[in-house]
């Protein structure tokens, strides 16, 4: 059995439990049959894992290597491709279609990861949380957001590595840990995933079973 699918993020609702009278927050995931296109083995790759593609792709807009393993796989050209681990006793092949049902099952625990939202070049307020000077008076008059200093003097006459400064913020690799399946809707192609998940809309999320 492979121990992840790929999929995309859909936005957030809630769902009601009619027998707790609870109410949940959840993310809504479209995970399209997931397209088998190479198997790895111990013995040929060293190691053990399924490789997986959703979304298709046009012909014209695939590069000819990438083409000619598509077609090895006799499938269409796919946008989207990662390797999930398989278990010993996993009986795929090429071209196979892996369904949300075959992996996952309802109240079990997944990690989620995805690309997080990129805010672009941010100051230490918005990167890191910090408090600013949160008082104009005494001739603060455009400190508020300011970092403020950022090191000793004489000793050790550096800025240490590592100091939370302004820059580049989100567009980073995030896994979000222990969410709990909700509900699969197989006849939809979704997931319904407690709580939030890294990225936009329409963004590509990898679902992966707990190892």
């Amino acid at each position: 059995m492979s121990k992840g699918l790929l999929g995309i993020k859909v936005g957030m609702t809630s769902i009601f439990d009619e027998a707790s009278g609870g109410h949940y927050p959840c993310t809504v995931v479209s995970v399209e049959p997931n397209v088998v296109t190479q198997i790895r083995t111990e013995e040929k790759d060293g190691y053990q894992a399924i490789q997986l593609a959703i979304g298709d792709k046009k012909e014209k807009r695939t590069s000819k290597a990438m083409r000619g393993h598509f077609e090895s796989a006799g499938v269409s050209p796919k946008r989207h491709i990662r390797e999930f681990p398989a278990a010993d006793d996993a009986a795929y092949a090429a071209g196979d279609e892996i369904t949300a049902s075959d992996v996952f099952e309802e109240g079990e625990t997944i990690d989620v990861t995805g690309t997080s939202k990129g805010k672009g070049f941010q100051g230490v307020v918005k990167r890191h949380g910090f408090a600013g000077v949160n008082d104009a008076t005494h001739g603060q008059h455009n400190r508020q957001r300011a970092p403020g200093s950022i090191g000793a003097g004489s000793d050790p006459s550096r800025v240490f590595k590592g100091m939370r400064m302004a820059g580049r913020t989100g567009n980073d690799r995030v896994t979000v840990k222990n969410l709990q399946v909700l509900r699969i809707m197989a006849d939809q192609n979704a997931v319904l995933i407690s709580g939030a998940i890294p990225g936009p809309k329409n963004g590509l999320v990898e679902l992966k079973k707990k190892q």
